[in-house]
C-alpha cells in the first residue's frame, strides 16, 4: 500500500470517474486503474462498485475513503512540520471565504499579506458555509473564514474579531429618531433578507427569534446581495440588516439611513476555521495576524452579543 495509491482512490471517490481523476492526479486512466486495482488485491477487498454510473463506493470503500483522508492529511504533515521548523510560509494554500465577508473584508487584509508574505500562493473561493465545510472535510480547503460558532466536529475555530449588527432603516420606515434602537423597535415584518444559503440570513433570523415569535411565512422579500437589499429598502419595500464592515463604504446619502442598537450589540463572530490536524498552521497563524493588524481599527465594539448562525436560537455573550 503505498500514499499514491491513496491519493487515487481519493480522486475516484471525488470524481467517480477514473478518467477525470486521472487528470486529476496528472497519470493516465489505465495507470490509475492499474494501482487501484493492485490495492484492492491488496487488501482482498472492492473499493469501488464499477458497475453502477457514477462509480460508487463499495460499504468498505466508504471506510477506506475516510480513513485514507487521515494517512494522507497525516502524511502531508511530514513536510509541514519540515516547512514549521525552518521557518518558511510559503507554498499554496486553499482559503474559502462566505459571500458576505469576502467583498468587505478581503480587500483589507489581501495587499499586505501578499506583500509580507510573497512566497504564498493564495487561491481563494467563495462559498457558502455548508461548501466550505464539506471542501475542508475532504482536503480541498486549507482554511476558511466564516460566522461562526459552527460547532462542527473535527473543525477548529480561531475568533478573528466580532461585526455588529447594523439595521439600515430609510426615513419612510423609521418609527423613532433616536440613533439607537433596541431589536424590539424593528418591523421584523418588513424586513429583507439575504436569500437561503447565506447564514448571516440565519443570524438575523436567530436575532429576531430571540426577541419575538418570528416565522418564515413573515419573510416578504430575498435577494442574493447587501446592495440589492439596499436598494429595494431606498425604494420604501422595508428595512434591512447589514454587516458593520459593509456599512463603512456607504455613500454618505445612505449612511443617514443606518442605526445602531443600544448595547449590548448584537454581532456574528467571524472566525479563521480550519481542520484539527492542523496542517499549514505557520500560514494560518499569518494570516490571522494580518487580519487582526487591519480590523483592529475598524471594528471597536466591546460589549456585544454574539448571534449564531446556526439554525436554532443560541447567544453568545461577551465583553
Amino acid at each position: 500500500m503505498t500514499i499514491t495509491q491513496l491519493h487515487y482512490v481519493l480522486a475516484v471517490a471525488e470524481h467517480k470517474n477514473f478518467t477525470k481523476a486521472a487528470q486529476k492526479v496528472f497519470v493516465t486512466q489505465p495507470t490509475l486503474s492499474m494501482q487501484i486495482q493492485k490495492l484492492e488485491e491488496e487488501l482482498e477487498v472492492t473499493i469501488f462498485d464499477r458497475t453502477k454510473k457514477p462509480i460508487q463506493l463499495t460499504e468498505v470503500g466508504e471506510k477506506i475513503v475516510q480513513q485514507a483522508r487521515n494517512i494522507v492529511n497525516e502524511s502531508d504533515r511530514i513536510q509541514d512540520i519540515v516547512d514549521q521548523q525552518k521557518g518558511f510560509i510559503g507554498g499554496i494554500f486553499r482559503l474559502g471565504v462566505i459571500p458576505t465577508i469576502m467583498p468587505t473584508l478581503l480587500p483589507m487584509f489581501i495587499g499586505s499579506f501578499i506583500k509580507k508574505y510573497p512566497k504564498v500562493k493564495l487561491k481563494i473561493e467563495e462559498l457558502h458555509t455548508e461548501a466550505i465545510l464539506e471542501k475542508l472535510k475532504e482536503g480541498h480547503l486549507d482554511a476558511a473564514i466564516a460566522a461562526t460558532p459552527l460547532e462542527v466536529e473535527g473543525i477548529k475555530e480561531n475568533v478573528l474579531y466580532y461585526e455588529p449588527f447594523v439595521p439600515y432603516v430609510p426615513a419612510d420606515q423609521q418609527k423613532i429618531d433616536s440613533e439607537k434602537i433596541n431589536v424590539e423597535d424593528l418591523d421584523i415584518n418588513k424586513i429583507l433578507l439575504l436569500e437561503d444559503g447565506h447564514c448571516f440570513k440565519d443570524g438575523i433570523i436567530n436575532l429576531c427569534k430571540a426577541s419575538r415569535d418570528y416565522g418564515d411565512d413573515q419573510l416578504q422579500l430575498e435577494s442574493g446581495s447587501f446592495e440589492t437589499l439596499i436598494k429595494l429598502a431606498n425604494e420604501g419595500l422595508g428595512m434591512t440588516l447589514l454587516p458593520y464592515l459593509h456599512t463603512l463604504d456607504l455613500k454618505d446619502s445612505e449612511k443617514k439611513n443606518l442605526k445602531m442598537f443600544h448595547d449590548p450589540v448584537p454581532a456574528r463572530e467571524v472566525s479563521l476555521i480550519y481542520n484539527r490536524s492542523e496542517l499549514k498552521m505557520q500560514i494560518i497563524e499569518a494570516i490571522r495576524s494580518t487580519i487582526a493588524g487591519v480590523v483592529k481599527g475598524a471594528i471597536t465594539f466591546q460589549n456585544v452579543k454574539i448571534i449564531s448562525p446556526l439554525n436554532k436560537k443560541k447567544e453568545y455573550d461577551t465583553n
